[in-house]
């Protein structure tokens, strides 16, 4: 790996200033924050459960489905992305194996949680944590795994919700000294909290931007200026496309045509200028 990789491009893009990343659940969306100049994006776990699988963000998606649906994306675009690893797949030599395996994929960096597994969203009840020496054997495969240096290892505590706020301070400070690069504090539920944690834990930290969750809706200038250097919006996208979607298949059934649809389509020449395709030059002339 050279200081060209997309890890390196990450590291030097949070040393320059904090970066807001939208969440993705598949490729061609990605391609879509790349064009709106977004210069990272976020690959988001519930996001490749729900829309590809069609399942609920619950630990259900294996290892190998999520570094193939992740390095679809990240082989997308030219930007840097980071996924959800959800616990890292069991044990310390899983989580090394992910790690591995992810690099290989193309991904910049990951985050993997303190979570039991099978793991829960973060701003539902039920979750439990591991202990903490547990998530520490995690955190230090996942450092020794990597290949490139600049990969970068983001540690996820939910000690917020399930025990209380002194120890996610606690947690993420023991995590550092594992050899985590980033904190993701889950489930913080007001402003202030935000903003004290970002004066107890010296490191670079990544705030989650959820809609429907326990943390409030902050901006990005917010959660700049409290010293937040990553902002992940996980489900956005997705949540905007899949209410216009249930719009769309309403108003089909009742009218029995999409005419009516038309101007709020992307049109095919539009596709096909995303995924850089030009069919003039294909021999076959026909598709989709």
């Amino acid at each position: 790996m050279t200081k060209r990789s997309k890890a390196a491009q990450l590291r030097q893009l949070i040393a320059g200033g904090p970066v807001m990343l939208p969440g993705v659940p598949n490729a061609a969306i990605a391609r879509q924050v790349e064009r709106a100049g977004f210069d990272a994006v976020y690959i988001s776990g519930a996001g490749m459960a729900n829309a590809t699988a069609g399942v609920p963000d619950i630990g259900l998606l294996s290892m190998t489905e999520v570094v193939r649906l992740a390095g679809y994306v990240a082989n997308a675009v030219a930007i840097p992305a980071i996924v959800d690893a959800d616990t890292g797949f069991g044990g310390a030599e899983n989580v090394a194996r992910t790690i591995r395996e992810l690099e290989y994929a193309g991904l910049a960096g990951c985050h993997i949680e303190d979570q039991e597994f099978p793991k829960r969203c973060g701003h539902l009840p039920g979750k439990s944590v591991v202990d903490v020496d547990e998530m520490i054997g995690r955190i230090k495969a996942a450092v020794s795994a990597r290949r490139d240096e600049d990969f970068m290892i983001i540690a996820r505590t939910d000690a917020r919700a399930v025990e209380n706020f002194d120890a996610a301070v606690e947690r993420s400070r023991r995590y550092l000294e594992a050899g985590a690069d980033a904190i993701f504090p889950e489930a913080l539920q007001n402003a202030e909290e935000f903003k004290a944690f970002a004066r107890e834990v010296k490191a670079p930290l990544l705030a989650n931007m959820t809609e429907f969750g326990k943390s409030p809706l902050l901006s990005f200038q917010e959660l700049s200026d409290f010293g937040y250097r990553m902002v992940i919006l996980p489900q956005s996208a997705f949540r905007v496309s899949m209410k216009a979607a249930e719009e769309f298949l309403r108003a089909l059934k009742m009218a029995g045509t999409q005419s009516g649809w038309i101007e709020k389509m992307q049109t095919r020449e539009q596709l096909y200028e995303l995924l850089d395709y030009d069919p003039a030059a294909e021999s076959w002339k026909g598709g989709c």
